[in-house]
């Protein structure tokens, strides 16, 4: 007798399938699906709290050493359990936005100059957003650099900057060009000015005054310069005014508001032509201008935003930032920092660290073009 003969019924019963299952069982099992990095980008946009996870393939998500690790959405959730994945679009996108912040922030507060900068806002058109630009602008710069920023109207006629401004204060810039030659320390100084939340200091009209000449910016520019790191110049809107060319005569860099209107940019050009036609100081803003386009909640229209584009690239408008909407700006009334949207913070100190950079590529002369004080 065979020795494999008491198995043969062992055999015979492992190849036996009953019909039903033979029916039901497939030919050949499908292949698992493993999850994209879309899939999972996907769910990280939802709220993923209260829901769960089983058996997701990660082999193809997972991080570098060197490479950041998820902390949010889905991904967060599963590098917890110790698996080491690489964000998603979301989460890189809010890395992205945080290391440029830092890099701003760095080049704002680390830059120094061998004196006194100033920084002129302005643009013959009037209600593109001079007056909000200057003060949110100057308040960035001292929030980060811990003050020493000086915020004064240089306009020929009184403007509107110590209505946008915090608090009530009683001299200004009016008092101040009367008085310049009597100013002797910072506390003395101080009392001109509106002290901000932002650690800026902003010297505007209090009442009535008499016009502006450029003797009277180049005087007050100079005080303000022996007590301030920077002075950035709240402008009226005419450039042939002789308070014009006086704030000219004291600035390192230019900036000029627009909205998203034909008037606007164009009268920003008209700006720009003049001062071309004028001396090498004036040539030279003109061409390291910075152009700020301003998004005040009104209809945009997308075709004349890129012929208006493409007209600032022809006339050699090298340096182009873009603020969002904001609610704050809009109520048209005094401007607090802490008040104003995350974007239009960033966005505002992107636009500093820009023009910084620029003062910081030029050279910017160990003496004053200010004028000094009687």
């Amino acid at each position: 007798m065979s020795t494999t003969a008491p198995f043969r019924g062992a055999a015979r019963a492992a190849a036996y399938v009953e019909e039903d299952t033979a029916r039901r069982r497939p030919a050949d099992p499908a292949p698992p699906v493993e999850p994209s990095d879309a899939a999972l980008d996907e769910v990280d946009e939802v709220d993923t709290a209260s829901g769960s996870i089983e058996e997701i393939d990660v082999a193809s998500l997972t991080a570098t050493d060197t490479s950041p690790i998820a902390r949010t959405g889905v991904r967060g959730l599963i590098a917890r359990t110790g698996v080491k994945l690489a964000p998603g679009r979301s989460e890189l996108a809010a890395l992205a936005r945080a290391a440029r912040l830092k890099a701003d922030e760095d080049v704002i507060r680390q830059t120094t100059w061998p004196r006194a900068v100033g920084i002129l806002v302005a643009n013959r058109k009037g209600g593109v957003g001079k007056t909000p630009t200057s003060l949110i602008l100057g308040g960035i710069l001292a929030s980060i650099r811990g003050g020493s920023v000086a915020v004064m109207e240089v306009s020929d006629d009184p403007g509107t900057l110590t209505y946008r401004t915090e608090g009530n204060p009683t001299r200004g810039i009016g008092e101040l060009v009367v008085d310049h030659d009597q100013i002797r320390s910072a506390g003395q100084l101080a009392s001109y000015t509106a002290p901000q939340t932002s650690f800026a200091s902003v010297i505007g009209t209090t009442g009535v005054r008499p016009q502006l000449v450029a003797t009277d910016v180049l005087h007050a520019a100079a005080v303000v310069d022996e007590f301030y790191a920077i002075r950035v110049m709240d402008s009226g809107n005419q450039p042939s005014s002789s308070a014009f060319d006086g704030a000219l005569a004291a600035t390192d860099a230019l900036v000029i508001p627009v909205l998203n209107s034909a008037e606007a940019v164009l009268e920003a050009i008209s700006l720009l032509d003049y001062l071309r036609a004028g001396g090498t100081a004036n040539r030279r803003l003109a061409d390291t201008a910075t152009i700020v386009r301003l998004i005040d909640g009104r209809a945009e229209n997308p075709q004349l935003n890129e012929r208006l584009s493409k007209l600032l690239q022809q006339h050699r408008v090298e340096q182009v930032f873009e603020v969002p909407f904001d609610a704050h700006i809009a109520e048209r009334g005094p401007i607090t920092l802490a008040k104003l949207a995350p974007a239009t913070r960033d966005a505002f100190t992107h636009l500093a660290a820009g023009i910084v950079q620029t003062m910081q590529n030029q050279p910017i002369a160990t003496k004053p073009t200010t004028g000094t004080k009687n």
